[in-house]
């Protein structure tokens, strides 16, 4: 990833903590707070390319982000993750609730225990998460909360209902919150990717024709990359944004 464009000296040895930060989107957030200075932990289940992507940050830098591997649908483990990362590293200023899961999915085959099971991974952690850090971020002065949502809401997309489902819950959440934690000084804002040519994305779902469709439909005709949604990310995080909150921000190009 190339060195991002601004520099934050707010974000030089903040507690930064990221889900989902092994690969695609979090590992691009990972390396760009990493490279402001930030203190930044993730977890992820992916133990091979987080443990890969500290390596590689390791030897750019000569000192490594903290992974812990979790798997957030266990609430209890979530917490308990960032009760240590605030032990060791400090209360986190800054948390990303980035993890997600967008398999495809027919409407018709959906049962009440997958229902459940995509909302304990693309929504619930994003509560607890944010109640787990509140009281310390508080506490430090404040800080920033940022949720991922998705243009496929904006594009009505089928064949994926419950991610589609929370990922517009997101943005009621990021509301409710804001206005909840604002008179400790924290702020919550919701960041809309567009198509991110994500490993998985161009394995599992776009193809050649796929791509060259979402960039006809997109204002800027460019192929969008992880690094592309960094750039917001920190911006959101940094004190630059401080009278920012309760608001959401696309990265898409222009597509919705």
């Amino acid at each position: 990833m190339r060195e991002p464009m601004a520099r934050y000296p707010s974000l030089a040895e903040r507690v930064v903590f990221v889900t989902g930060g092994g690969g695609g989107i979090g590992a691009a957030l990972v390396e760009a707070f990493h490279h402001q200075g930030a203190s930044v932990a993730f977890v992820d289940i992916d133990d091979a390319a987080s443990q890969a992507l500290c390596r590689n940050l390791e030897a750019q830098t000569g000192r490594a982000p903290c992974y812990h591997h979790c798997d957030i649908r266990d609430i209890s483990a979530l917490q308990a993750v960032i009760d240590e990362v605030s032990e060791r590293q400090g209360p986190i200023r800054t948390l990303i609730n980035n993890a997600a899961n967008d398999d495809r999915h027919d409407w018709r085959q959906v049962s009440v225990d997958y229902w459940d099971e995509r909302m304990s991974l693309n929504l619930r952690p994003m509560f607890f998460s944010s109640q787990a850090v509140a009281e310390r971020m508080a506490q430090a002065g404040g800080g920033s909360i940022i949720n991922f949502g998705s243009i496929s809401v904006r594009l009505a997309l089928g064949n994926l209902p419950t991610y589609v489902t929370a990922k517009a819950a997101v943005h009621g959440l990021t509301r409710s919150l804001a206005r909840d934690l604002g008179e400790q000084s924290i702020r919550v804002n919701t960041v809309v990717p567009g198509c991110i040519m994500t490993e998985r994305q161009l394995d599992k779902w776009i193809g050649p024709e796929d791509e060259a469709r979402i960039r006809e439909h997109q204002c800027l005709k460019v192929r969008l990359a992880p690094e592309h949604v960094a750039p917001m990310v920190l911006f959101l995080a940094a004190d630059d944004s401080a009278q920012l909150t309760g608001q959401e921000f696309c990265v898409d190009a222009g597509w919705g």
